[in-house]
């Protein structure tokens, strides 16, 4: 009866001015316009008749009393959404009288609130109870413009992002220290802000591009604000707040910007798991799924214990659900580096040995992810010893398996990948079915025959090489021998032209070495040539020049 409440503040206040009931009617129609004409309509309507479908609480009635009566107004960030509400709903404009409510209101509205970001969240804040009137009178439309401005001048207005970390310690969410030295400088957090306000603040700024680092940081924390934090366990949760909280999930998981990295794959996973827990829609489901898909190479063994819908002990791990993240990270993995692939096999088997660990683990089940972990490799030229290495470990906590149901264990294992170290330890292996044992021996075996053909070869390839290079070492030697001797023969030729020893040898029937080259190079013309008597040529008779006999 929040009607009687306010009309009992106007009476109450008229009693203390010694104002009649009459008076107080009119006392307010003076200020609304909508009273004086409800007044108009029906001069005998009472109060309690002409109030009774005021959007208001009972502080922002006195706030109204107050000012009909001529008091000051106290107003804040706290009270002026509310205030604005019911100034407009009662028609308190300066069109039915000067200097009224509303637009006083709407003045401090502008110059304090609109300006900061922290105002502006408290004033939202307080218009959660009028919110459907905060939304009609466009109070909520100037603070989202407002906001969206400064956040996109400033979008740490949003908070700090997350960094995705690629450290073994989980510090994602934790700030850094730059952080905590300005810590100092709080601010009103958009996370405070219920869902119906949250929701179109998000999704607007997702339209304006804010970044999205900033908006998955924001949306992430509010779902640790709002769930994680309020989520003590299916059994003791109320049906009104399980369904508030899937509503709140299934949003969240709506404005989640799509994109590799915007949040660590840890925080994915527990917003998934959430999800789960919550009941929440295939489709919401599947939208966690596909984002931390995308970013398998980064999540860590732990992220893989993925609670399923039911609690039966046989259904402790989500095995189609990993399935389905593991498809989505093959079919979007476009890197050419292999390294991606490499670290998700990895990832695969160490979530097999610490599954295999657990004692209530079907052996149905525990196949199913064996298989996974075996595609998984497929393709990265690792061995199964990581396989080999879980198998060992599941039948080592299962001791009571059949030798049956351990044969078929073990049909998921490629024994031609095995390393010798592991084949040896295999062959050894006490815990394992007779039929694996003799696999194993067999491909002992046929590695030794490949090992001995591999080093005859080797040694006869080695024979073939020390041969080929002592022929090569002996024709060096002969070049060596030859470079030498044309070397005495230039040194004897340099020593003849040096002590002037080329020379015409014919009258002494020798012959100098220089006449040995010119031979060998077929030049054979001498000096000589031009001094023989024999051989001048004669004189032309018109020249006067006489002929030698």
């Amino acid at each position: 009866m929040t009607e009687r409440r306010y009309v009992d503040t106007l009476l109450r206040m008229a009693k203390s001015a010694s104002s009649t009931e009459l008076e107080v009617q009119e006392l307010l129609a003076s200020k609304s316009a909508k009273v004086a004409a409800l007044l108009k309509e029906n001069s005998n309507a009472n109060l309690y008749y002409l109030l009774h479908d005021i959007p208001a609480d009972s502080e922002t009635f006195d706030l109204v009393a107050r000012f009909c009566h001529g008091c000051a107004v106290q107003m804040s960030t706290e009270n002026i959404v509310p205030l604005i509400c019911l100034s407009f709903y009662l028609g308190m404009d300066e069109n039915h009288c000067n200097n009224n409510l509303l637009s006083k209101a709407v003045t401090f509205f502008e110059q304090t609130v609109l300006p900061s970001w922290n105002e502006i969240i408290k004033a939202l804040r307080s218009s959660e109870k009028s919110l459907q009137q905060t939304m009609q009178t466009g109070l909520f439309d100037a603070c989202l413009q407002a906001m969206i401005a400064k956040a996109s001048d400033n979008p740490r207005h949003l908070g700090e992002p997350i960094v995705v970390s690629t450290d073994k310690v989980d510090d994602s969410d934790r700030p850094n220290a730059k952080r905590r030295l300005f810590a100092l400088d709080w601010q009103e957090d958009l996370t405070t802000l219920s869902l119906q306000l949250y929701e179109p603040i998000i999704y607007t700024m997702k339209q304006h591009e804010i970044p999205p680092t900033y908006i998955s940081a924001s949306i992430y924390r509010y779902a640790k604000k709002w769930i994680f934090h309020c989520n003590n366990g299916r059994e003791t949760m109320s049906i009104y707040k399980r369904k508030s909280q899937r509503n709140v999930i299934e949003t969240l998981e709506k404005l989640l910007p799509h994109g590799r990295e915007l949040l660590p794959c840890t925080l994915l996973f527990e917003m998934l798991r959430c999800a789960i827990n919550l009941e929440a829609s295939s489709v919401c489901r599947n939208g966690f799924e596909i984002r931390i898909g995308k970013q398998l190479d980064q999540a860590k063994v732990k992220d893989l214990l993925i609670l399923p819908q039911g609690y039966a002990k046989e259904m402790q791990y989500d095995i189609e659900c990993i399935r389905r993240i593991l498809k989505v990270f093959y079919s979007n993995y476009d890197s050419s580096d292999a390294s991606g692939f490499i670290t998700v096999a990895e990832l695969m088997e160490e979530f097999l040995a610490e599954i295999a660990c657990d004692m209530d683990l079907m052996i149905d089940s525990f196949i199913s992810l064996a298989e996974m972990s075996m595609a998984a490799a497929l393709g990265t030229k690792r061995n199964s010893d990581g396989i080999y290495r879980a198998i060992d470990i599941y039948f080592e906590k299962h001791a009571y398996l059949t030798e049956k149901e351990k044969e078929q264990v073990c049909k998921v294992l490629d024994f031609q990948k095995m390393s010798p170290e592991a084949c040896e330890h295999a062959a050894k292996n006490e815990r394992l079915p007779v039929r694996a044992v003799v696999q194993v021996l067999f491909m002992a075996q046929l590695q030794m025959r490949e090992t001995l053909a591999r080093t005859a070869y080797d040694d006869e390839k080695s024979e073939k090489e020390e041969k080929e290079e002592d022929e090569v070492r002996m024709e060096m030697e002969k070049m060596s021998i030859k470079v030498k001797e044309l070397e005495r023969d230039c040194r004897e030729m340099k020593q003849e032209i040096t002590n002037g020893c080329i020379r015409e040898r014919v009258n002494k029937g020798k012959v100098s070495l220089w006449s040995e080259m010119k031979r060998k190079f077929g030049c054979m013309t001498s000096m000589g040539d031009f001094h023989c008597p024999a051989k001048k040529k004669k004189e032309h008779p018109k020249c006067g020049i006489h002929h030698n006999s």
